[in-house]
């Protein structure tokens, strides 16, 4: 399978977000686990070792002791995906697994699978996928393969705001309420209102608080 020459990095366990259901993400996800009956685990654009969506639809048990364990961290599929863009099932993998991850996921009924890295190594999407019958056909890796690049295109975060946006969004997070923040930009405070909506509408959230925390994530600010 396909491999390039990026290095490997670390990556930390995350919790499901409520941002899996933004729109042209949901067709994806339903899509993901049409083709994959053992369940799937998505991480969308992994920047600084923690991925921007992710969600997981493994069995509940094998969950737990994932990540009681901290396996995200041990686990030869990640090490696979942040080490290079491609796709391979997971028979085909050849790193180390001290613990056992693999052999762990087996028992759970997680015996066959793939895994699916794509982007940048800054901005690393990796999927897996697993099914207790079979392997994985080349078509079908070839199907999932599509899928992950509109997840990982459909997920994509804004790479930059506006000047004007940027400081409406610092005055906010320094503690400013609107009137005082309008008054220090020499605007109204419908204008200021205004360009919190723009900032909202441009990161996809729903409340200034969520647009703060996606702008920190994002490394707009």
């Amino acid at each position: 399978m396909r491999r390039d020459n990026d290095s490997y990095e670390t990556l930390q366990k995350v919790p499901v977000t409520t941002g899996a259901r933004r729109p042209g993400l949901e067709d994806g996800f339903e899509a993901l686990g049409r083709i994959s009956p053992k369940g799937f685990s998505a991480g969308l654009h992994i920047r600084f070792a923690s991925p921007v969506l992710y969600m997981r639809t493994y069995d509940e048990a094998w969950t737990k002791v994932y990540d009681e364990n901290a396996y995200a961290l041990r686990d030869p599929l990640v090490f696979w995906g942040l080490g290079g863009k491609g796709s391979t099932r997971w028979s085909a993998i050849r790193l180390p697994d001290p613990f056992n991850i693999l052999g762990q996921a087996r028992e759970h009924g997680l015996i066959y699978g793939a895994v699916v890295s794509h982007g940048p190594i800054t901005s690393r999407t990796i999927v897996g996928i697993a099914r207790d019958d079979r392997e994985f056909t080349d078509e079908e890796i070839a199907d999932i393969v599509k899928i992950v690049e509109d997840l990982h295109s459909a997920a994509a975060p804004p790479t930059e705001l506006t000047r004007a946006q940027k400081e409406a969004l610092r005055l906010l997070a320094d503690g400013d309420r609107h009137t005082a923040a309008a008054t220090k930009l020499g605007i109204s405070e419908s204008a200021f209102k205004a360009r919190l909506q723009s900032v909202r509408v441009r990161l996809g959230a729903r409340t200034m608080a969520q647009a703060l925390k996606k702008a920190r994530e994002y490394q707009l600010l």
